[in-house]
């Protein structure tokens, strides 16, 4: 696992706790473009994928094509909460910006009982463990990581997952099960749960608000120290930006903890400072 290995200023910065507005990273010095920009220059669209025999969807976002260029592009996935929704986490995320060079992907969740509400099924999520639910979503993504690589340039170094909730949770559940083709990953208001067998280290990033009475912020700050002991992190944190803290770690996998006031909604001030993140890993060739 690469951290920032193209630029050591990036990590410097990062480490002295610059916030992302007054010092960004080297990878992202240039302003980002106005949404409206982003949005003309992207190709944007939903895609389908049949997956034992069960029609899946997500929302893609390229980037511009860039003629004259092989250089591949960062894959970044956002999963949405139990109930929500595609298109509602893109808009909640609104990463687009913070990242144009990368790829998006918005997977959409089909009917899933929820283990804190919608007992039923009848809400859009995710699986919550290896072996539910026949790993229909775990055939997901690979199947859209495979498609991303061989047919739009995506770097397969630069794989990247995050998601809200019951999202949050399923990435996690990427990380036990799919860590070997991750570069890094970060949950938002989740918690990995005893059966999420975590076990190889990964750069993580954990987005948390501590009036979470849903998920709620103690379950989230056990898994908090879980991960910062997996992967070998440091006892005391530096500051960054406005609600950051980063432990770094000798093995090349920091965790990055985001911490706020906030309930269960989402808090989109982590984002900026999450791509700044996910820009600075890769994982190292095979």
């Amino acid at each position: 696992m690469r951290w920032a290995s193209a630029s050591a200023i990036a990590v410097t910065l990062i480490a002295l706790g610059c916030a992302r507005e007054s010092a960004p990273t080297v990878a992202a010095q240039a302003a980002a473009p106005s949404t409206a920009l982003v949005e003309s220059a992207r190709t944007t669209g939903a895609r389908r994928w049949t997956i034992d025999g069960v029609e899946r969807e997500a929302i893609v976002s390229l980037p511009p094509r860039r003629d004259g260029t092989s250089t591949p592009s960062p894959l970044v996935f956002v999963f949405h909460g139990h109930g929500g929704s595609a298109s509602q986490v893109r808009k909640s995320y609104d990463a687009e910006r913070e990242w144009p060079e990368a790829i998006f992907v918005y997977p959409q969740g089909l009917a899933t009982p929820g283990a804190l509400v919608d007992p039923q099924g009848r809400k859009s999520g995710w699986q919550s463990g290896l072996g539910a639910m026949d790993d229909r979503d775990l055939k997901f993504f690979d199947a859209m990581v495979a498609d991303f690589i061989a047919h739009e340039s995506a770097d397969r170094l630069r794989v990247y997952c995050t998601g809200h909730s019951n999202g949050g949770g399923f990435t996690y559940l990427l990380w036990a099960t799919r860590a070997n083709v991750l570069a890094a990953v970060a949950p938002s208001a989740a918690a990995a749960g005893i059966r999420v067998n975590l076990s190889k280290p990964i750069p993580a990033m954990h987005v948390a608000g501590r009036r979470d009475t849903l998920v709620k912020f103690q379950w989230q700050e056990m898994t908090m120290q879980r991960i910062r002991s997996l992967n070998g992190c440091v006892a005391v944190g530096t500051p960054v930006g406005e609600s950051g803290m980063l432990f770094a770690s000798s093995g090349g996998t920091p965790v990055l903890l985001w911490i706020t006031d906030s309930t269960h909604r989402f808090d989109r001030s982590c984002v900026g400072q999450m791509m700044d993140f996910f820009r600075q890993c890769s994982r190292n060739p095979a």
